[in-house]
Formats: C-alpha cells, structure tokens, sequence
C-alpha cells in the first residue's frame, strides 16, 4: 500500500520502455538498409562533408575559449572582470 516517495509522481523513463526498445531497432534496421542500398551516394559526399566540417568545427569550437581576441581590445566579459590571460596562452 505504501509507494515509495520518489517515484510518486515522476514520469516513467521513456527510454526504459518496450516502445523506446523497438524505435532503436526499427532505426537500427532503417539506417542498415539506407547504407546498404545508398552507400554510393555517401562516399560521393565525403569530402564535401570534410570540407563542410571545417568551416563548422571553426565556428563552434571557438565559442569554448572566448573566440578571438586582439591586442588593445578590452576583453571584459559578462561579469565585467577583465581577461587576465594573454593571447596565444592556453585556457
């Protein structure tokens, strides 16, 4: 009669349940056979892929280190304390 406080009202976890189970095998099966059937297509658009990747690697990898910053540039961030890092030091 009891039920325990800390799963009362919390909602099941959807990727522990048979519908989750059977989405990851009729996804699994569907990419087998897109592979299988067009994986001419995907070698042909591998090296535009690289050379997509790089531009986007640039783009989204610099947010993580404060992108670029030159010399005489006030490099005060959102909390209004300044860089003490010089440029070229690693973060």
């Amino acid at each position: 009669m009891n039920q325990p406080s800390d799963k009362h009202g919390s909602p099941p976890n959807f990727w522990r349940s048979r519908y989750a189970i059977g989405l990851v095998v009729i996804g699994g099966v569907a990419i087998y056979f897109l592979l299988t059937e067009h994986l001419a297509h995907v070698v042909g658009a591998l090296p535009y892929l690289l050379l997509l990747a790089c531009p986007l690697m640039h783009v989204f990898m610099h947010r993580g280190h404060g992108g670029h910053h030159h010399p005489g540039q006030n490099n005060s961030g959102p909390s209004g304390k300044t860089d003490a890092r010089k440029p070229g030091d690693p973060s």
